[in-house]
């Protein structure tokens, strides 16, 4: 090769990485709003070189929301499914053979109930479906509205031990020894689902991802310049002007709120929301609103209704007990109490 060829070619090789560099489509941002999974909203936020894949990765998301929904669903049927309703209907009676995401739920609320103190325990169905049963009627019929008689409750309540759920990994079976004994996930179950959607799509190659089902958010990546996400906890106040309380910053975690305005109804004037006490039986009436923040949003999502149960001290030792969580009580008077590093993610204003 004669001196002038390599001195080119030399010239060329910059030329040629900066033109690759320059080709490189930039990530624009988008956005997608259903309702369906988990009954309920949910807003996938991406950033893709185009809308039909982001447009094709939000399809994705939404079939495997679906796909959990169904099988955590305690209320419908599906052909071809046995799902949670499916092990409800059958305690007392016979072994139901379920899906892996079916054991793995139960396996994992199992652990999150003692590390919750017993606050979180999906056996609690018979006492939750009654009060669901009077909530409900509340809603629909204001002035007939009621509570529970307590007798009716501690009955229920007999039949909420946890380890009578009898799980057969090897069969890959579910039974619920208790026949009065029903199982609801309704404290849990959206927020690993929603974990576990977003664990599959980073295994599918997802980058800078923002997905939040009923205010379950959980976040892959940061977005592409490095920027961190940025979301609001919402001010439990509903009267007030003002919509937020805190804004928060971070990435690859997630950011669960338990509350006492998103779903209650009134009796005597008085408020009362779908959290229900497991010692006490009754909604519990500590806080405004509870927010975690965390790597795990079923943790999260445990942590928030656990801590929404307890005594501000109490749920402080706990939380502080768990590494990598983190969470802002709201209390009656609107005052902010944090865990010991939940401040390094809030925006200053």
């Amino acid at each position: 090769m004669s001196k002038f060829n390599r001195l080119l070619l030399l010239f060329l090789i910059p030329i040629l990485l900066l033109s690759g560099c320059s080709t490189t489509p930039k990530k624009e941002k988008f956005s997608a709003s259903f309702i369906g999974p988990f009954d309920t909203a949910t807003q996938i936020i991406g950033y893709e070189t185009n809308e039909k894949e982001f447009s094709k990765k939000v399809a994705t998301l939404e079939e495997e929301l679906n796909h959990y929904h169904k099988l955590y669903d305690i209320y419908n049927e599906y052909d071809g499914i046995n799902n949670l309703k499916t092990v409800n209907d059958n305690a007392g009676i016979a072994p139901v053979k379920v899906e892996k995401e079916i054991i793995d739920l139960l396996e994992f609320s199992i652990e999150l109930y003692n590390k919750t103190n017993k606050q979180v325990n999906i056996a609690l169905g018979s006492v939750l479906s009654i009060w669901h049963e009077y909530r409900t009627h509340g809603i629909s019929s204001p002035t007939n509205a009621a509570l529970p008689d307590m007798d009716v409750l501690k009955d229920a309540s007999a039949h909420t031990d946890i380890s009578k759920i009898i799980i057969d990994k090897e069969a890959s079976t579910v039974f619920l020894e208790d026949s009065n004994m029903s199982l609801d996930v309704g404290s849990i179950g959206k927020g690993y689902a929603v974990q576990c959607v977003a664990d599959n799509a980073r295994k599918q190659g997802f980058s800078n991802y923002l997905i939040s089902v009923g205010g379950n958010v959980v976040t892959i990546d940061s977005k592409p310049d490095g920027q961190l996400w940025r979301l609001a906890i919402q001010n439990p106040d509903l009267t007030s002007d003002v919509s937020y309380v805190k804004k928060v910053d971070f990435k690859d975690q997630c950011l669960v709120t338990s509350g006492d305005y998103q779903r209650y109804y009134v009796v005597d004037g008085k408020e009362y929301c779908h959290i229900i006490d497991p010692d006490t039986l009754m909604p519990a009436d500590y806080f405004k609103s509870v927010s975690i923040i965390t790597a795990h949003s079923g943790l999260a999502d445990a942590l928030s209704t656990a801590l929404f149960n307890m005594e501000y001290e109490e749920g402080l030792a706990l939380i502080n007990s768990i590494e990598g969580a983190e969470a802002m009580w709201i209390l009656e008077d609107g005052s902010i109490q944090y865990s010991d590093n939940f401040e390094q993610y809030v925006v200053a204003e």
